[in-house]
């Protein structure tokens, strides 16, 4: 007697080795545990190609496996084993280095996503370039803390990977705006970027930027005016970290946003920026009517016109940080629970003597579903924000 499995007649007599491999991903996706799954790999070479092949996430990074040496030796091998992968992940192997990478040349057309995060000084434009040369399915990359990538490999990863969707770039102290100018405009479906901590950004290059970039984070940059005008060029912002901005002495740049350009934010993190002033806060506050969430802790030249801007326009508004806010007192705390209609939260603390109980006491009693923590939030990016 004979089998029909879809176009395949099987003799149940020649043994499980002769049923076409098809049959034998779908006998192997059936089982649900680990353990079976590595017993089904150690029962043959046959039944260990099929594991090899049904594999799509390899994560060797220190936090899963740090107890595994992993060299370039290791990976090549890996990568000649797991060739169907999809995700891939080697963050905090510093002794990962370019010639890691070479074997991605060959096996790394399904990839999608790819985890380099603290490969430091061992990853340079010579390791990229293997990456863009094998890898053009490529929609995520996180490069944070490799330090010796430089503009030229950017360069040649955004020619080559013109499917980027995410991308992050923290700690590339060497990354300037050139190679930020190419992947803007060869990645034209880039959603998220991170440039957190690389100074040498002044932001001119993100002018004409596609409306598809949702979510930038660019804390402790070196930003000018023009370089705020041109992050928000684009037009598609949702979530943006621009804290700590220490060379922009002027809120020039965000004379834009009143026209529109930056309606679609939702969060916005402006902490510990000295340029945020009542002029600032008033345009922000007109011209971005969806914000949800706005830090502004350690803004101390915000006083009562600017929390007064705030309560009036700032409709959407869910939670707002003000830590460290010097110059709010409990005429601009009651301004702000008096006129936000949606606010829930306000964390506070670290503020001068000017909010006082009685004052906190009041604001409570206006509006009983406005909560005042006296906690500081460090971080506020959004659970959808980045994938990495």
């Amino acid at each position: 007697m004979e089998l029909d499995v879809g176009d395949n007649k099987l003799d149940p007599q020649s043994g499980i080795l002769h049923f076409p491999d098809e049959l034998l991903h779908s006998i192997y996706k059936k089982l649900d545990l680990n353990l079976d799954q590595d017993s089904f790999g150690l029962t043959c070479h046959c039944f260990l190609d099929i594991q090899s092949s049904s594999h799509k996430t390899l994560e060797l990074d220190c936090s899963s496996s740090a107890s595994i040496n992993i060299d370039s030796a290791a990976v090549d091998k890996l990568l000649n084993r797991f060739r169907q992968l999809q995700s891939l992940s080697l963050s905090g192997r510093e002794n990962i280095s370019d010639s890691s990478l070479t074997k991605l040349q060959h096996y790394g057309s399904n990839l999608h996503s790819l985890y380099l995060d603290d490969c430091r000084q061992a990853v340079t434009d010579v390791g990229i370039s293997y990456i863009a040369s094998g890898c053009p399915s490529l929609s995520v990359i996180s490069l944070a803390r490799c330090s010796m990538i430089k503009d030229s490999g950017l360069e040649i990863l955004s020619e080559s990977c013109k499917s980027l969707t995410e991308v992050n770039l923290a700690c590339c102290v060497r990354i300037t705006d050139r190679g930020i100018w190419a992947l803007s405009q060869n990645c034209r479906q880039l959603r998220a970027l991170k440039i957190s901590q690389c100074d040498k950004i002044v932001g001119v290059s993100f002018q004409g930027c596609s409306p598809t970039l949702t979510c930038l984070e660019a804390d402790n940059c070196a930003f000018d005016p023009m370089g705020v005008t041109g992050i928000l060029s684009g037009g598609g912002l949702e979530y943006l970290n621009l804290s700590c901005l220490h060379k922009c002495s002027r809120g020039d740049g965000f004379i834009a946003i009143g026209l529109g350009i930056g309606a679609n934010l939702r969060i916005l993190d402006l902490s510990t920026c000295s340029f945020v002033t009542n002029d600032v806060i008033s345009r922000i506050s007109k011209g971005c009517p969806l914000l949800e969430e706005w830090n502004l802790s350690g803004c101390t030249e915000v006083d009562y016109s600017g929390w007064v801007s705030i309560g009036l326009h700032c409709r959407n508004l869910v939670r707002l940080h003000v830590n460290g806010c010097e110059k709010l007192d409990d005429r601009g705390l009651l301004a702000l629970v008096n006129n936000c209609d949606s606010l829930q939260v306000i964390y506070l603390t670290k503020c001068t003597s000017n909010i006082t109980r009685s004052g906190i006491r009041i604001s409570k009693k206006r509006r009983k579903g406005v909560e005042i923590k006296k906690e500081q939030v460090t971080h506020i990016t959004p659970c959808w924000a980045f994938i990495t």
